[in-house]
């Protein structure tokens, strides 16, 4: 059984649509383990708990939690529903970087970054994680935070449980348009 398709079927379940496999989120965004696992086989009828933890252990994104007794799972970030995962607020690095895709510059000049459909953008604290995450969108582009002075100014950045920063909104004078072909070619 490949892994792949089920774990990003969770990840729409667990962040979008609990709805679609009849499973409920509670505020924080927990679902109980056993109602994901029904829901799940509606879909995939040979999926168990097995599966589940062996998704959530091997997930190289780290994208999804157990409580300490496993009866509860959440995702750790990328909700587009309203649920707090009671994130605490962070002191970020100085600098951090968000990549996206070239179809999304003009907007993203005019506007900022704004976090669109989810609750929050996404800030990576490396280039190369920020190369890949513009690679699912199309070409590549990257930009780099102030992290430091947004933080200064009263931005509030918090932490998620796999290292993901994020933040509300990233006004345009905190970014800089970084050159793609200098970055790979060093």
């Amino acid at each position: 059984m490949k892994l792949t398709p089920i774990s990003r079927y969770m990840a729409l379940l667990l962040r979008h649509h609990p709805e679609q496999a009849g499973i409920t989120l509670d505020e924080h965004g927990w679902a109980h383990v056993d109602e994901l696992i029904k829901g799940i086989q509606k879909r995939y009828p040979q999926f168990q708990r097995e599966i589940l933890e062996e998704i959530v252990r091997t997930d190289s994104k780290q994208r999804y939690a157990f409580n300490e007794d496993h009866t509860l799972i959440r995702a750790n970030q990328g909700h587009s529903i309203p649920v707090d995962i009671e994130f605490k607020h962070a002191v970020p690095p100085d600098i951090l970087y968000h990549g996206t895709a070239k179809k999304y510059v003009s907007s993203i000049q005019q506007q900022g970054l704004i976090s669109k459909t989810r609750l929050y953008v996404h800030l990576s604290t490396d280039i190369e994680t920020a190369i890949k995450v513009g690679k699912r969108h199309g070409e590549p582009v990257i930009y780099q935070i102030d992290a430091k002075q947004m933080y200064q100014d009263g931005i509030i950045f918090y932490l998620s449980a796999n290292y993901i920063w994020l933040v509300k909104k990233v006004p345009l004078q905190y970014m800089k348009r970084l050159d793609i072909e200098n970055i790979n070619q060093t």
